[in-house]
């Protein structure tokens, strides 16, 4: 008492108010609290790094106290760096999707029809008049990264880059995947809870981007801890890193096998085993090998019957493996258990689709879509839709149109092909003098009688050569081509029957070249109509020169307007919009289709675009 009164003289002495002494004891005892403040929060973050590195704390009931937050760097584990961000010391890493461009666009091809091997060609019937026909991709080379329903995603080359014109908007997430989040998954076992700061300093150097120094830790501590299934682990998930840094397939494999001795490892825990398992068999349909990827999902549904996920992954594998009823079945056991499941409705809907059971498969698509689950919110799934929506006269069909476009999935309502470069000129007609093809338009205008005779040879020799066209595209009637070239390639055998024309073409590399179209002739019988459809691509325009056109009921609508062909002359057309045949006439209507890039496409566009 005695002290403080000295020091309220002093302050009095000091200064010339009495309100001085009363201020100065506030600020002292105001320090002296915040001062002790401060020594809590330091003991408190020394204790919360304690807790991280000497294992204080049992990890998951601190999980559970924070409500599910864990992992807050992002890199894959607990540790101090997630106490630094849980404790505010560090800000919590934006977590961005990856937009590298994967290495092996030229070895596998973009496109996957049902009932088509992955491992053979690409159909024909994906780049002829339409893609009508349902059809699930292995890429994301021109699609939005949506959503994927199929577990592997391949993109183009650095060099080109196709996207659908409008970006794709944020998608939602589901209760699963936020319940996801919240389960951490747990990859070490007992044994490797004893060697974690060895496998954690491994894995940092691969978070890092020191790819070559992690695979060399990690291989360095298998030779010491064989048995380790993190260890082995760490080192094919370094070796995948690798493969894509090197772009390399031969890598990719390495990764593959290493992924498979993870799995086969005694004591790997049962979330390490599904976790390697799955990215084995997303990199093995990634590299096109679908019967492996196929074989390592069905092993996953051996171990875990439950995990309704790895059912719907099988189910996409057999639909790239061009096996729909084996797609059609898992996907009919996953609706029995899981009648509500988005994912398996949309699937099964394009499934039904493809088997012309439009009615049937309308419900399934349009409540897998409203679901909004993960792997729904597809371009194709829109597309398949709105086509079954006007196959059986429902109005409600645009406005599926116009949802996906909103989504990002189609240029426009009217503009809905899904493999696209953006930026190009769009406009459903177009003239001669607009394409810049002006000397091929000429060539066959002045040319017609000559194809037209060719054409006529093959017609009436009653051979095979005229196909059916197989893509579900005609309501009624028949309608036959002859293919001449397809996807850039010229189909020699086809040639031997109309030399004259093939030699024709030869020097028009516009044609020619196209990998995304094809050089055909088209006959098409009286009482023929074709559904409102869209072609594949951006990428491509349309010449169709008439050769034999009757008077009357013959005519083409490309959107909301309708034009009709006329003997030796060219009608150039966008077929990536609407369009809609009808051929009403007596007799049959005959015409060369050539189809030519785009005109604004670069020459390194046209070399390195996919075939379709």
């Amino acid at each position: 008492m005695k002290q403080k009164k000295t020091v309220r003289n002093q302050a009095r002495k000091d200064s010339p108010g009495g309100n001085v002494t009363i201020k100065s004891e506030k600020k002292t005892e105001g320090n002296s609290f915040f001062s002790w403040l401060l020594v809590l929060a330091l003991l408190g973050a020394w204790l919360s790094v304690g807790v991280v590195w000497f294992d204080l704390v049992d990890y998951n009931n601190v999980v559970g106290a924070l409500g599910g937050v864990y992992d807050a760097d992002g890199d894959g584990d607990f540790d101090v760096e997630d106490a630094k961000v849980l404790l505010g010391l560090t800000e919590k890493p934006v977590m961005v999707a990856s937009t590298k461009n994967t290495f092996r666009e030229k070895e596998l091809h973009a496109e996957s029809l049902p009932g088509e091997n992955k491992d053979s060609t690409p159909h024909s019937s994906h780049g002829s008049t339409s893609d009508a026909k349902p059809s699930l991709e292995v890429t994301t080379e021109e699609l939005p990264p949506a959503t994927e329903p199929v577990p592997t995603s391949v993109s183009t080359p650095e060099s080109v880059t196709e996207t659908t014109e409008f970006a794709e908007e944020p998608s939602v997430e589901s209760k699963e995947e936020k319940e996801a989040k919240k389960k951490k998954p747990k990859l070490l076992n007992k044994f490797d809870q004893t060697i974690k700061s060895e496998i954690n300093a491994a894995e940092k150097l691969r978070k890092k981007g020191k790819i070559d120094e992690s695979l060399r830790a990690f291989e360095a501590l298998i030779q010491k801890f064989p048995q380790s299934p993190r260890c082995r682990y760490g080192k094919a998930q370094a070796e995948d890193d690798l493969a894509e840094k090197m772009r390399s397939n031969d890598m990719l494999l390495k990764a593959v096998n290493t992924y498979r001795e993870v799995a086969e490892l005694p004591d790997a825990p049962p979330d390490l085993i599904k976790a390697t398992l799955k990215r084995r068999a997303d990199r093995l349909q990634f590299l096109g090998r679908t019967r492996g990827s196929l074989a390592t999902l069905e092993k996953l549904v051996q171990i875990f019957p439950e995990d309704i996920s790895i059912k719907n992954d099988l189910g996409v594998a057999h639909l790239l493996m061009g096996d729909n009823k084996g797609a059609k079945r898992i996907y009919e056991e996953v609706l029995d258990r899981a009648p509500h499941d988005g994912f398996a409705k949309v699937h099964y809907g394009f499934i039904l689709k493809s088997e012309n059971k439009i009615a049937e498969s309308i419900p399934y698509l349009r409540e897998g879509l409203e679901s909004g689950e993960p792997g729904t919110d597809d371009g194709r799934f829109y597309f398949h839709l709105g086509d079954a929506l006007q196959r059986t006269g429902d109005k409600s069909a645009y406005d599926w149109y116009e949802a996906g476009h909103q989504r990002g999935h189609f240029a426009s309502v009217w503009q809905r092909s899904l493999y696209n470069v953006a930026g190009l000129r769009a406009q459903p007609w177009w003239t001669a003098e607009e394409t810049g093809y002006t000397a091929l338009v000429k060539m066959l205008e002045r040319s017609w009688l000559t194809i037209r005779d060719e054409a006529l040879s093959v017609l009436d020799s009653n051979s095979v050569q005229f196909m059916p066209e197989d893509e579900n595209l005609r309501e009624t009637g028949d309608w036959g081509q002859f293919t001449l070239w397809q996807q850039g390639r010229k189909v020699t055998s086809a040639c031997g029957h109309v030399p004259k024309t093939c030699a024709l073409l030869e020097r028009y590399t516009e044609a020619t070249s196209c990998k995304r179209g094809q050089i055909k002739f088209s006959v098409m019988q009286a009482g023929t109509h074709v559904w409102p459809h869209t072609g594949p691509t951006n990428c491509r325009l349309r010449m169709h020169l008439g050769l034999i056109i009757p008077s009357k009921g013959c005519r083409i609508r490309c959107t909301n307007q309708t034009r009709e062909w006329e003997e030796g002359k060219v009608l150039i057309f966008d077929d990536s919009f609407e369009h809609e045949v009808w051929q009403e006439a007596e007799s049959y209507r005959l015409i060369f289709i050539v189809d030519v890039w785009h005109p604004e496409l670069t020459q390194l566009q046209r070399q390195t675009l996919s075939p379709i």
